[in-house]
């Protein structure tokens, strides 16, 4: 049986993180990720990345991506027995947007560590990650003893709230 989380416990592991895994497309079509630390408004993911990188010329110019958050998981009192990481994963949108446009408590969030100056804004851009379809999740909401189980940790739950059925297991086990 496939755990079924709502859209509000996914939003409420994602704003809980900082860090994430986003893919992209090259123009040769080849596959790229990338680390990236983010931050969570409005439902909307959004991180910082000088304009000339590759990964801002990617966004651009296919604004497909992929994006995954490792959640730590952690046995109490004893931190050296090792845990295999909950994920969230999705399909989303990136937009590549202009920071002088952008409300400045959402610039000092993203930049929170860095001088944000006019030569570092001109620079710099911020990357818009709205999510799509569905959030595919692993351990996420429930014990590490039902972690164990893949069929028990395994979840699903709409980006946009609206409630989807899902049949069984064996469907999950095909889609990923």
């Amino acid at each position: 049986m496939t755990l079924q989380l709502t859209t509000n416990q996914v939003w409420e592991a994602i704003e809980k993180g900082s860090f994430a895994v986003i893919g992209m497309v090259t123009a040769k079509n080849e596959a790229r990720t990338v680390g990236i630390v983010y931050v969570v408004r409005d439902r909307k993911l959004y991180f910082g990345s000088f304009i000339e990188t590759w990964k801002v010329r990617h966004m651009a110019a296919n604004p497909h991506v992929s994006l995954t958050i490792a959640i730590d998981k952690r046995i109490p009192l004893m931190p050296g027995i090792k845990i295999p990481a909950a994920t969230i994963t999705f399909s989303g949108r990136a937009r590549v947007l202009d920071i002088g446009e952008l409300p400045p408590d959402l610039v000092q969030a993203v930049f929170s560590n860095k001088d944000v100056d006019e030569q570092f804004i001109a620079d710099s851009c911020v990357i818009e990650v709205t999510p799509e379809k569905e959030f595919i999740t692993y351990g996420v909401g429930i014990s590490l003893m039902k972690m164990r189980d893949p069929n028990k940790a395994r979840g699903r739950a709409p980006v946009n709230g609206k409630s989807h059925t899902y049949q069984n297991s064996a469907r999950i086990n095909q889609s990923q």
